[in-house]
């Protein structure tokens, strides 16, 4: 089922890159770029021997007052002290619907590619986990994410909670389906 994703996913980004870049600015296209607003998120969490830095900005165009669609890119790492280190990167696609200007509703697919290191002196037992981590110190892989979520939109910051229903407890990406979020677009 996912290997129909990466290609889709970077022929789109390709065109849609394409389609930025050539673009000619002028009257028709000054309205077009009304409609774009360009955001995203950063997120940093430090803790006992544990780091997290993520880095998502994104543009997305508004159709009208209630559908808008975007792109973003997304780059993050994680490092727990005598564990594991993890590096992922990739894209997403994303489209938000406003039903009423206070309610956000959101669907976005990402992919990413995982870079997961354990430590050197880590041996990785945990019956919870398959059998190929075991005696592995390093596993790379794409790994695909379907969010759906809920938030409360103030002017130009959004709040709220995401759901991956594609969440795969084993692979060490996310720690739980269920996620919070802060979107901001200017």
């Amino acid at each position: 089922m996912k290997e129909w994703i990466t290609p889709f996913l970077t022929k789109l980004t390709i065109a849609v890159a394409f389609f930025f870049i050539f673009s000619n600015v002028d009257a028709q296209e000054v309205k077009f770029w009304d409609k774009v607003q360009f955001g995203g998120s950063l997120g940093l969490a430090f803790g006992s021997g544990y780091a997290d830095i993520n880095i998502a900005p994104s543009a997305i165009y508004h159709f009208n007052r209630y559908i808008a669609a975007g792109v973003g890119v997304q780059g993050s790492y994680v490092r727990q002290k005598d564990w594991y280190s993890n590096t992922m990167y990739g894209g997403s696609l994303i489209v938000l619907g406003n039903p009423i200007p206070e309610i956000q509703l959101s669907a976005e697919l990402q992919q990413l590619r995982v870079n997961l290191k354990f430590d050197d002196d880590y041996q990785y037992t945990d019956p919870a986990y398959p059998g190929y981590y075991y005696g592995q110190q390093s596993r790379d892989f794409w790994n695909t994410a379907l969010f759906l979520g809920v938030g409360y939109q103030m002017d130009k910051v959004t709040i709220g909670l995401r759901y991956n229903v594609l969440f795969k407890e084993n692979d060490l990406v996310y720690s739980t389906a269920v996620m919070p979020f802060v979107r901001v677009y200017f």
